[in-house]
């Protein structure tokens, strides 16, 4: 994880004055272990922060996107774009349920960077590798719906709604 040090000097970088409300979202993104969204940032700091606009938070955020920074995710399934200020080769697990998105440290991206780099002679700035899925508590809980569904809207095994296997053949 990047320091809020870092995060400050690419906001001068880019011209921007270092006001106390870019620095709360400075230390926001280095401190939380959740990926942001422009709003939720915005939320969480206007109680401290009550002349915070949401165009600072963006216009912070795209100063330090822009800089590489920080990495942009894109959404979760949630039409909003979430924010990452964990630059280490890693994998980001999005939940299209309930939006979360998790950090997943996998040596393998880190190989790949690796292997990336030298075989193409790229000097790599970041990457993003981005899975979505369910996560392990909305599986849990689409799970308990169907047991709690009457027996006739629940599938069935090895079928699918139109009669036919859903079996998926060996490749």
């Amino acid at each position: 994880m990047p320091e809020v040090s870092m995060l400050t000097a690419s906001l001068k970088k880019a011209g921007l004055r270092l006001t106390p409300q870019r620095l709360a979202i400075c230390k926001l993104l280095v401190g939380s272990p959740d990926h942001p969204t422009a709003a939720a940032i915005h939320e969480q700091l206007k109680p401290e922060y009550p002349s915070l606009s949401l165009a600072t938070v963006y216009n912070t955020l795209d100063a330090l996107v822009g800089l590489g920074a920080i990495n942009v995710l894109g959404t979760a399934g949630d039409g909003a774009i979430h924010y990452d200020a964990d630059l280490q080769p890693h994998v980001n697990l999005a939940c299209v349920s309930c939006s979360r998105i998790i950090d997943f440290p996998s040596q393998h991206v880190t190989r790949l960077d690796s292997e990336i780099s030298s075989a193409s002679g790229y000097k790599l700035l970041g990457a993003r590798v981005l899975y979505y899925g369910l996560c392990p508590d909305c599986q849990k809980k689409q799970k308990n719906t169907l047991m709690d569904a009457p027996p006739s809207a629940r599938p069935s095994k090895g079928k699918n709604r139109s009669g036919t296997s859903s079996h998926r053949s060996p490749k």
